[in-house]
């Protein structure tokens, strides 16, 4: 199979040439590895790869899954792996190993996709672009070199946007799937809390903000992913409500009624929201009409939103500590110089001085806002917002440098809609839905009630129908 054929095609449609034995799995591998090494390298999005292992791997693949054998690469999130090390970003936890296989890992293996490699990430993940310095450099957005891809999913989306895959795992704890996935014109859905699992060596992200998923460039393959991966895990401290049935067969139905969408075009304490970023959700809200569906127009409701950033800050800053000591105490030493980067370092300083109370009422902001957010969709189906305020950052300007407070407060003005459904558990979805004048793909967000992913993903399924984005793709690099 040629590069220009592989890259052209989703995660379902590759699978369903693997199964009619027009390609084999090692075919794919051999595309998705060089595709790798040239336009993986040039935006700098792969970490660990194991090519070599990979490709036997593939070359030996039995058909299984509902992706038969196809090529597939693992956020550098720490997800547990006994075949990738992993660094979280972090010269300190470079080449963490595990001795046995994440749940969830085992659940990607079971649907068919191979993984080769890991995707770069921001330090510990706590930032919306990736640039951490353990990865030697910034990863690049395909879009235009001088833009970040976002993050902390930035190397998976780099990687989905080049071609390189057709999906790739991130993860979620503030907006780190829906940011790339805006960054770089990609379907990105946070799943509901409790509904992916974490386990076995954890139960919970960040407070319970931290959710895993898929990055991908059709909202059918997102389905399927979810289709295989969802589902409750025993010993999880969470689960969502039972799924409402294949999320592939509800994608392949029209809503069996109008559905009521509510749409923000304001964000709290007068953050200003970029004219293409608003362009993007009237876009969105004229098709959603047009479609039959009803839209409301409304404004975001009362929250005292600083006090939430201070929160999410608190609980920030206590697992920058808490995750830097069990290494430290597993490497046997104390921290040292260059071990954290500016930033992560004052991150890490701060959270040494948190205390019990604190974290706790952090934690119950999260509920009192998770309260507000679940209840702006008493009476509608369909929330719709502006994914970010502003279009993808210049490189640098989200650099790990100064205090944690004024890093986290700036990356706040920038994903002001996102981790506020982290804190609720709701599910959410970046929709690529436009493209800007300098050309740079817009996201919008679609938020459902908690545990209802298939309304998020229908009206997904009927926008890309209405306008379709798979094809557009960036010229670099």
């Amino acid at each position: 199979m040629r590069d220009d054929e592989y890259e052209r095609l989703d995660g379902l449609a590759l699978a369903a040439l693997l199964r009619s034995g027009q390609v084999t799995s090692g075919e794919l591998m051999a595309c998705a590895i060089g595709l790798a090494e040239t336009r993986g390298n040039a935006v700098n999005a792969i970490r660990y790869p194991r090519y070599a292992e990979s490709q036997a791997l593939a070359n030996e693949w039995a058909h299984r899954g509902t992706f038969a054998g196809i090529p597939f690469l693992l956020k550098d999130a720490g997800l547990a792996s006994k075949r990738f090390p992993t660094s979280n970003g972090s010269r300190l936890f470079a080449n963490s190993r595990s001795l046995q296989d994440a749940t969830l890992l085992e659940r990607f293996d079971q649907l068919g996709l191979i993984a080769f490699a890991r995707t770069t990430v921001p330090e510990l993940c706590m930032a919306p672009t990736t640039e951490a310095a353990d990865n030697q450099g910034p990863t690049l957005n395909p879009w235009n070199l001088s833009r970040s891809p976002g993050g902390s999913s930035g190397g998976a989306a780099a990687a989905v946007a080049s071609g390189i895959v057709p999906i790739a795992h991130g993860s979620d704890g503030g907006g780190s799937i829906r940011i790339p996935a805006s960054c770089c014109g990609l379907f990105g859905l946070k799943p509901s809390r409790g509904r992916v699992p974490m386990g076995p060596l954890r139960g919970e992200g960040w407070g319970g903000l931290a959710c895993d998923g898929v990055l991908s460039r059709t909202v059918r393959d997102t389905a399927a992913v979810m289709d295989g991966i969802g589902g409750w895990e025993a010993g999880s401290p969470y689960a969502s409500p039972p799924d409402t049935g294949s999320y592939s067969h509800c994608i392949a139905q029209r809503p069996s009624r109008r559905l009521r969408v509510r749409v923000w075009r304001d964000a709290w304490d007068g953050i200003p929201i970029s004219s293409e970023c608003l362009k993007a959700v009237e876009k969105t809200a004229a098709l959603c009409k047009a479609l039959g569906h009803e839209v409301i127009d409304s404004t975001p409701p009362s929250l005292n939103y600083s006090a939430f950033l201070q929160a999410y800050i608190t609980v920030l800053a206590t697992n920058i500590t808490l995750s830097c000591n069990t290494r430290l105490q597993a490497l046997g030493r104390a921290l040292a110089d260059g071990d954290l980067e500016p930033a992560m370092l004052d991150g890490y300083m701060l959270g040494q001085t948190l205390s019990a109370a604190q974290y706790a009422d952090a934690i119950q902001n999260f509920h009192r806002v998770a309260r507000v957010m679940q209840g702006t969709l008493m009476d509608a189906d369909i929330l719709l917002t502006p994914t970010l305020t502003q279009l993808p950052a210049d490189i640098g300007w989200f650099a790990m440098r100064g205090t944690f407070q004024a890093f986290r407060e700036r990356v706040g003005n920038y994903a002001t809609f996102l981790a506020v459904f982290n804190a609720s558990g709701q599910p959410a979805a970046n929709v690529p839905m436009s493209i800007s004048e300098q050309g740079l793909p817009v996201g919008v967000q679609l938020v459902a009630k908690f545990g209802r992913e298939d309304h998020v993903l229908q009206l997904s399924a009927e926008l890309e129908e209405a306008a379709p984005w798979a094809d557009r793709r960036p010229d670099s690099p």
